[in-house]
């Protein structure tokens, strides 16, 4: 709990910053809310997608600093910030372009369309900072260091939550002005943590300036686990498409339900985040059998704790809709995904805590494997879905349950199957 505790605080910044985007966006009606879904989607694919920057500084970092290596170890961060920062900058450009067509091709359309770009175009300069902020969370966490980012990443949630008031409400910027905000805030939480990760790497005399041969190393390393984000991506992408063909009502309550789920998917990953530095740390100190007592250790706990916030969504599910929306119709949808969201999340705590076990081993390659096969599993059952379904809000619940079931479950019983082998136990 260590290392669990500060993980969730450190894991919660994003989520933190769209569930404020979505409270305070929701005032402003349907279709700010709805558009916000799109944007949302899109800026979260795209930083989801280099998330790899985090998992493999995390399990580079904590086996060299497991063996003994901490020069190395440090190298090795510092080189994850500048492919992070180079990967941000080209990344917030292309998506700041191409705006309007990444909307559209989530079906957004008129209004909701309009407030999808606005919001894009506001946040969107504030991906190269939140990437650097990945790669640096992980390179801290490597060091089983998980105070620091903690303390950014609550530091940065507040500042969002203030812009949000500020520009939205006080200036009356609209949807821009929390996109704006959520920029800010990256940006100043990406700038403090890569000063306080080169500060280190000075004090061990490790290379600080960018390195080209580090910096391929660092990506040879993440490719798998961009794969793998890459296919999750999709099917998340994909499950929001199906989402806007039910309506502004029924992707204004989808996009509450995402947002609540990425926050618990975050909660529950702190376990596996802790599993994370620990496993790697265990193997690059050639102990096998210790990372293997420490999946089955967290195994327990993450199932626990699943069941547990599974009861609490299903419990609190009407209060808790109207936070986000005062509107009735779209309350009653998101009541319903919840349901459907706390009665999986079992599910959930199974698959992200064995999904960290296997990234902290460095096991990426299988990990993509069994992402592309997944995807290739549900997209056929969201198309059935959303051809056979009714609209509104009982096609919605249609649509959750083949994500939570069938998307979920697939992922659980592959990284199941990797777990109970020994293949994955690499030492060194």
């Amino acid at each position: 709990m260590r290392l669990a505790v500060p993980a969730f605080a450190a894991l919660v910044a994003q989520p933190l910053f769209l569930m404020a985007d979505t409270a305070i966006v929701g005032r402003l009606g349907t279709e700010p809310l709805a558009g916000l879904g799109v944007g949302a989607a899109v800026l979260g694919t795209m930083t989801g997608l280099f998330i790899f920057l985090a998992y493999a500084s995390t399990s580079t970092v904590a086996r060299l600093a497991g063996a003994g290596r901490s020069r190395e170890a440090a190298e090795a961060g510092a080189q994850a910030l500048w492919l992070a920062l180079v990967l941000g900058i080209a990344v917030g450009a292309l998506g700041w372009g191409l705006a309007p067509q990444l909307a559209g091709w989530l079906g957004a359309e008129g209004g909701v369309h309009t407030q999808a770009v606005v919001y894009l175009r506001w946040a969107l300069p504030g991906t190269p900072g939140m990437l650097v902020m990945l790669a640096a969370t992980g390179a801290l966490r490597g060091l089983a260091d998980g105070r620091t980012p903690m303390l950014l990443s609550l530091s940065a949630a507040a500042l969002n939550l203030a812009g949000d008031v500020v520009l939205v409400f006080g200036l009356g910027l609209g949807i821009a002005g929390s996109g704006a905000a959520t920029a800010l805030a990256e940006t100043a939480l990406g700038a403090v943590a890569a000063w306080l990760v080169l500060r280190g790497s000075r004090r061990l005399g490790a290379r600080r300036r960018p390195d080209p041969t580090g910096m391929r190393r660092s990506l040879r390393v993440g490719v798998p686990l961009l794969v793998r984000t890459v296919a999750l991506r999709l099917a998340l992408l994909l499950t929001t498409w199906a989402a806007a063909r039910q309506g502004a009502v029924a992707l204004a309550a989808h996009q509450v339900g995402f947002t609540v789920w990425g926050f618990l998917q975050n909660v529950l990953d702190a376990l596996a985040i802790a599993g994370q530095t620990l496993i790697g740390q265990a193997l690059g100190a050639g102990r096998p059998e210790e990372a293997r007592a420490i999946s089955r250790r967290m195994v327990a706990w993450s199932l626990a704790f699943g069941a547990l916030l599974g009861g609490v969504v299903v419990v609190v599910r009407h209060p808790f809709a109207a936070l986000f929306t005062p509107e009735v119709e779209v309350r009653h949808a998101v009541a319903v995904v919840l349901v459907v969201m706390g009665a999986a999340l079992v599910i959930s705590s199974w698959v992200t805590l064995f999904d960290g076990v296997l990234i902290g081993a460095g096991d990426g390659p299988y990990l993509a494997r069994a992402m592309t096969l997944t995807l290739v599993v549900y997209a056929p059952l969201v198309l059935v879905v959303d051809r056979l379904a009714p609209t509104g809000v009982a096609g919605l619940a249609w649509l959750w349950a083949s994500f939570t079931v069938g998307f979920m479950g697939v992922r659980a019983l592959t990284l199941w199957w990797r777990e109970r082998s020994d293949a994955w136990l690499r030492s060194g």
